[in-house]
C-alpha cells in the first residue's frame, strides 16, 4: 500500500540526518573506532589482525584497512553486519560484542566511505586449479549516498573481481576506510604511535595470550598500566594485597537475573627505584598523571579513569599505584556500560559492593606512597651520615661474626618495607630509616653481617617533638644537627651490637627503659 508523503516524512528514522548525527556518536578517536572492529575479529576467532595506515595525500591523506583471519562472513551475514544493530551477536554476552553498532557505527565515525571484503573455506577441487584465491564477496556504505538519499538499504554483496592482493588464507575479513576526515592525525607516523599504546593497553590481556596484533607491519607490545608485567629494565610493580573477588547482583530489584562477578587488584610503584628517574622518563613509562582504575569487560578494557573512590579525590601521590576490575559482561548494567564499550556510568549497589574497599585501599596506597617519597629524601640527607660512620669504622673492632636472631628476624621485617635495605650490594655499612615499631624503645637496629640499620620510632616523643622537626627543615644548622644525632644514634646501636651476649639484655632493657622515661619528660 502506497504511503502518503506525510507518511514518509515521519518515518522513525531519518535516515539522512541519522548518518551525518551518528558519526558523532560516543567514539572518543581513532583507536576507540578500531577497538570495535578488534572486538569483531577476536569474536570471529582471528589470531592475527593486522592495521594499516596508508599515506595518500590530497583532501582525505590517510586510509586504513584492518585485516583479520578469523571466520569471515557468508553474504547474508555481511549485508547483516552493516546494518546499524542488525549483528547476529546482538545481546550476546558470550564475547566481546553484543549490540551490532560496531562495525558502521565505528567506521563511518571515522571515514566517508567504508568497504568490507570477506571469504570463508569453501571445496577446494570444485575450482579451477591455477586459481587459488578465494572466493571473497564484498559491499560498503557511503556517508554522502546515504546523505543524498541514493543509499537506502545495505548493497546486496557480489563478488570481488579481482578480490584485494590482501585477501588471502582459508578465511578472514579485510575492512577498509577511505575518504578518512576525522582520524586522529594526518600524519602516519602520529597515528601509528597514538594507536599503538592505545590498542596495547585496551587488548593487552589478548596480546599476552597470543593475539598477534600489528600496525603497519610493527608488531603492538602489550601495556600493562599496572606495570606488573614490564619488558624494560626498570624494576616492576608489585601486587598490593591479595586479588579480590566479588559477588554483585545483576539487578538488585530482579533477583532471578542472577548474579556475576567482579575481580579487583591493586599494584604498588616502586617509589624509591623510580623516584630518580627523569620527569620526561615518567612521562614515557606513563606514571605522572596516570593515575586511575582501568575497567576490563571479558578481558577487554573498556574504560580507565577515577571509579569507585567515592570522597577521595585525585592527588599527585595517586600517580604512584594502580587498580584493575575485571568484571563479566552479564553484569554491562550494572557497570552502565555504552554500546561503544569505552565508558561505564556505575550504578547505584555496584557502588556500595565496591567502594568501601576500592576507598580504603586508595588512601592506604597514597598514604604509602607520600611516606616512600618522604623516606627517598631522607636517604637523600642520610648518605652523608651513613658514608662517614662507614669510613670510621674500619677503626674499630669487627663485631660479632654472627647476628643474634633478633637482629636479624627485625631486619627481614625492615626489607619488607623499606626497598633500599633490599638492595643486593649495599655501598654502606649502615642506613638510618624510619619505622613504626613494635615496642616503645625511641629506636631499634637490625643487623646481617656486618651491616647495621638503625630504626627510629616515628611514634615515639622524640621522633616528633625533635628528630622529625629537624628532618623536615631545609635550614642549614638544622641538618648538621640531625646528622650529628643520626652518628649518636648509629654508634649507639653498633655499641649494642658489640655488647658481650650475657649483657645484651641488660642493655636492650636499659634502652626500653630509657626510652619510656625520656617519652615521658618529652609529653607535651
Amino acid at each position: 500500500m502506497p504511503t502518503s508523503p506525510a507518511e514518509d516524512s515521519c518515518t522513525i528514522i531519518a535516515l539522512d540526518k541519522f548518518i551525518q548525527a551518528t558519526r558523532d556518536s560516543g567514539y572518543k578517536g581513532t583507536a576507540s573506532a578500531i577497538s570495535e572492529l578488534i572486538d569483531n575479529s577476536i569474536q570471529a576467532g582471528a589470531t592475527r589482525i593486522d592495521i594499516t595506515f596508508t599515506e595518500i595525500g590530497g583532501e582525505f591523506p590517510v586510509e586504513v584497512s584492518i585485516l583479520d583471519n578469523g571466520s569471515g562472513m557468508d553474504p547474508f551475514t555481511l549485508r547483516q553486519a552493516l546494518r546499524f544493530g542488525g549483528s547476529s551477536r546482538f545481546g550476546d554476552r558470550s564475547g566481546l560484542g553484543r549490540y551490532g553498532m560496531g562495525l558502521p557505527n565505528s567506521s563511518l565515525s571515522q571515514a566517508r566511505h567504508m568497504a568490507v571484503f570477506t571469504w570463508q573455506p569453501e571445496d577446494r577441487p570444485t575450482r579451477p586449479a591455477r586459481d587459488d584465491r578465494p572466493r571473497v564477496f564484498t559491499s560498503y556504505l557511503d556517508v554522502d549516498e546515504i546523505a543524498r538519499g541514493e543509499l537506502e538499504h545495505v548493497p546486496i554483496p557480489r563478488l570481488a573481481s579481482p578480490p584485494p592482493e590482501l585477501c588471502a588464507g582459508r578465511s578472514g575479513t579485510l575492512i577498509l576506510w577511505q575518504r578518512c576526515d576525522r582520524l586522529d592525525a594526518r600524519r602516519v607516523s602520529t597515528l601509528v604511535r597514538k594507536v599503538s599504546a592505545e590498542l596495547g593497553r585496551r587488548f593487552r590481556h589478548f596480546l599476552w595470550e597470543g593475539l598477534k596484533l600489528t600496525i603497519n607491519g610493527e608488531l603492538v607490545e602489550a601495556v600493562d598500566p599496572l606495570f606488573l608485567r614490564m619488558r624494560t629494565s626498570h624494576a616492576p610493580a608489585e601486587l598490593f594485597g591479595e586479588e579480590i573477588t566479588y559477588e554483585v547482583m545483576v539487578d538488585p530489584n530482579d533477583e532471578a537475573r542472577g548474579t556475576g562477578y567482579v575481580t579487583v587488584r591493586f599494584s604498588e610503584l616502586p617509589v624509591f627505584e623510580w623516584q630518580k628517574l627523569s620527569n620526561e622518563d615518567k612521562r614515557e613509562l606513563g606514571v605522572s598523571k596516570g593515575a586511575g582504575v582501568s575497567i576490563v569487560r571479558a578481558g577487554r578494557e573498556v574504560d580507565y579513569g577515577w571509579f569507585f573512590m567515592g570522597s577521595k579525590r585525585r592527588e599527585n601521590y595517586d600517580d604512584w599505584w594502580r587498580c584493575e576490575v575485571q568484571f563479566d559482561p552479564v553484569l554491562d548494567e550494572a557497570f552502565g556500560i555504552t554500546h561503544t564499550k569505552q565508558q561505564i556510568h556505575p550504578q547505584a549497589h555496584l557502588l556500595e559492593a565496591l567502594t568501601p574497599d576500592l576507598e580504603s585501599t586508595a588512601r592506604a596506597l597514597n598514604s604509602r606512597a607520600r611516606k616512600a617519597h618522604l623516606e627517598t629524601k631522607a636517604q637523600e640527607d642520610y648518605a652523608d651520615v651513613e658514608r662517614i660512620a662507614t669510613e670510621r669504622s674500619r677503626v674499630l673492632a669487627p663485631l660479632p661474626a654472627k647476628p643474634a636472631r633478633q637482629e636479624r628476624t627485625l631486619m627481614e621485617e625492615l626489607k619488607k618495607q623499606h626497598p633500599k635495605l633490599r638492595a643486593e650490594n649495599p655501598t654502606t655499612q649502615y642506613a638510618v630509616v624510619e619505622d613504626d615499631l613494635h615496642d616503645t624503645s625511641f629506636f631499634s637496629y637490625a643487623r646481617d653481617g656486618e651491616r647495621i640499620v638503625v630504626a627510629l620510632n616515628t611514634k615515639h616523643a622524640f621522633y616528633k617533638r625533635l628528630y622529625q622537626p629537624l628532618a623536615e627543615s631545609d635550614a642549614p644548622r638544622d641538618k648538621e644537627l640531625r646528622g650529628v644525632i643520626d652518628l649518636l644514634l648509629l654508634a649507639a646501636a653498633r655499641s649494642e651490637a658489640a655488647a658481650n651476649p650475657s649483657a645484651r639484655d641488660t642493655v636492650s632493657d636499659f634502652k626500653r627503659e630509657w626510652s619510656d622515661v625520656l617519652a615521658t619528660f618529652l609529653r607535651g
